[in-house]
């Protein structure tokens, strides 16, 4: 191939004894990389996607020739220039590919540092035009290449909260397809606009605008920084187990989403990461660092991000995080999902007998649920059960399930001993409550953004920058007075202890309580099902309704100036 490609410039360059050695050289040696690079490229497709190891090797050999391959761009640009035909846009693909390559390998690490190299490589592009020439050529398809391009910078954009950058992509893409579909009147165009419709929406998902005093929007991370967990406190005993791998689950219907992440996936992810570092150096290969050179502080948790997937891929990732799963580590479940109840009735309760969450069945539903309605007496095949999850409570578990039948995993039971927590959202909320569903759930939205969710449900919609601070100093007080009632309690389940020594883990679980007491004391919130529940469930009296940390919650409530929307009378025995 690479042979026949240089034959075919070389004589488009004029005749082939004119060529200088070197400079045939230089061309056979770029052609070689390219095709290195793009063969290595296609077959990381073909790498599992679970199991942490195999693919390291694959990876590290990829980076190496598109390294090379960049460099070697560089050195000799004027050769290529004038034997090769080197096209801007063809600079533009290798750019886009390197960064790709450090999104994957942000996907497979979960180290987000490298979102920050792929954001480079992406900025440059734009920066250096790489594509502008290629609305000249009349090729649809190296149009279709700069779209891509730009719905991937927006990823990756989102992901690091640039929100300012995203507008300005989302305004350049929209303008790119209109002239696309103008110009080759083609089919994808609904499937474009598709794609803008839906990065609108992902922005828009926040209920609550923190806005500077110029009126432009503060942009929040939810990433935790070094002041974010509440720090252990001499004397307090707590467990010594490290939060080493999760699963984000997201099978919602009609939930917000772009790019297989949906709203709640994205706020759950971003809980589970420390605020990024830039690397120090720009083409500096993952994963080589010596050991001399690693990091003091401990890295993110392993993550995979699961977009509606069936039962047998669920089960598939959940197996290989368990068997990989270190020791004196915690596996993570996070699954935001549709209620699957029972479809008859069940004289016994077992593991299998309350419904669970949604799995994706590939085929047609219809078909499933007319073999339910011959036989009651099966139980749902397209659901994740808590029994489902029973093998893997051999090692420690922690697991939280946002969706309308998370009540399910209540009747859990610990059969191993080992440490196991389920956190469960509401089933349903009030009606009153203007319904956020499809821009994600809010009790994600506390877990992800207590402050934001707060003001959410006391009716506020933005906020001035000075007041937002002041509020967030006055959580982080509430936080950790809220771990010192959980390290304090004589009643508390030890499970919840420890894992209280994981920061990742002791920021949710306190969120949690403050999600739980607040929800307990707001006065549309009257059902039981309209509060989160545990397994194994908490000593209300010493947590969620603790009447210190109720004290704390109308004092947040006092300085926004929205305690009429709690109850009082909560503190009459204080």
């Amino acid at each position: 191939r690479t042979d026949f490609a240089l034959k075919e410039i070389m004589s488009s360059g004029g005749a082939e004894d004119d060529i200088p050695q070197a400079e045939r050289k230089t061309v056979t040696d770029f052609c070689y990389l390219l095709d290195k690079s793009k063969q290595l490229f296609n077959g990381l497709r073909d790498l599992p996607q679970y199991g942490q190891k195999q693919w390291q090797s694959y990876f590290g050999r990829t980076f190496d020739v598109y390294t090379k391959l960049w460099k070697f761009q560089q050195q000799h640009r004027q050769v290529l220039d004038n034997r090769y035909g080197l096209k801007r846009w063809q600079i533009g693909e290798i750019a886009s590919k390197i960064g790709q390559l450090y999104y994957h390998y942000y996907l497979r690490t979960s180290e987000t540092s490298y979102l920050n190299e792929a954001f480079s490589f992406y900025s440059a592009i734009r920066q250096r035009s790489y594509y502008s020439q290629v609305n000249k050529e009349d090729r649809p398809e190296l149009v279709v290449k700069k779209l891509r391009y730009y719905a991937r910078f927006i990823v990756v954009c989102l992901l690091l909260n640039k929100m300012d950058v995203v507008k300005d992509l989302v305004k350049e893409l929209s303008d790119e397809i209109e002239d696309y579909t103008h110009r080759f009147n083609t089919e994808d165009q609904v499937e474009w606009n598709l794609v803008l419709q839906e990065v609108a929406a992902f922005i828009e998902a926040d209920p609550v605008m923190v806005l500077n005093d110029d009126n432009t929007i503060v942009i929040t991370s939810n990433r935790l920084s070094e002041t974010g967990a509440p720090l252990l406190e001499q004397g307090m005993v707590v467990g010594q187990l490290a939060l080493a791998d999760a699963l984000i689950i997201g099978n919602c219907n009609n939930q917000v989403k772009f790019s297989e992440l949906t709203i709640d996936m994205f706020r759950m992810l971003q809980a589970l990461e420390r605020e990024p570092m830039n690397l120090a150096s720009q083409m500096n290969k993952p994963g080589m660092q010596e050991s001399t050179e690693k990091p003091a502080r401990r890295e993110n948790p392993h993550k995979y991000l699961l977009y509606k997937p069936t039962f047998s891929q669920l089960y598939t990732f959940l197996a290989a995080s368990f068997k990989e799963l270190p020791a004196n580590s915690v596996l993570l479940i996070y699954l935001s999902a549709t209620g699957v109840f029972p479809s008859g009735r069940s004289d016994s309760e077992g593991p299998y007998d309350f419904g669970g969450v949604l799995t994706n069945s590939n085929r047609d539903i219809i078909n499933g649920d007319a073999i339910h309605k011959r036989n009651q007496s099966y139980k749902e095949m397209h659901c994740l059960h808590p029994g489902d999850l029973y093998p893997f409570t051999r090692k420690p578990l922690f697991i939280i399930v946002d969706s309308s039948n998370s009540v399910a995993y209540k009747n859990f039971t610990n059969l191993f001993g080992q440490p196991l927590v389920c956190l469960l959202s509401p089933t349903a909320y009030p009606k009153a409550l203007q319904d956020q569903s499809q821009r994600g759930s809010l009790f994600t939205l506390f877990l992800n953004n207590p402050l934001m969710a707060f003001l959410f449900v006391s009716g506020l919609s933005s906020m001035r920058r000075g007041l937002w601070d002041k509020c967030q100093d006055y959580l982080r007080k509430i936080n950790r007075d809220i771990a010192q009632l959980l390290t304090h309690s004589r009643s508390v389940d030890q499970s919840f202890l420890q894992f209280f020594g994981d920061e990742f883990l002791r920021l949710l679980l306190t969120r949690f309580i403050f999600c739980s007491a607040t929800m307990r004391m707001h006065k549309i919130f009257r059902e039981t099902r309209n509060y989160p529940e545990s397994y194994p469930q908490l000593p209300r009296d010493e947590t969620v309704e603790n009447p210190h940390l109720q004290k704390h919650i109308l004092e947040l409530a006092s300085i926004l100036d929205v305690r009429n929307v709690f109850l009082e009378n909560t503190l009459d025995d204080y």
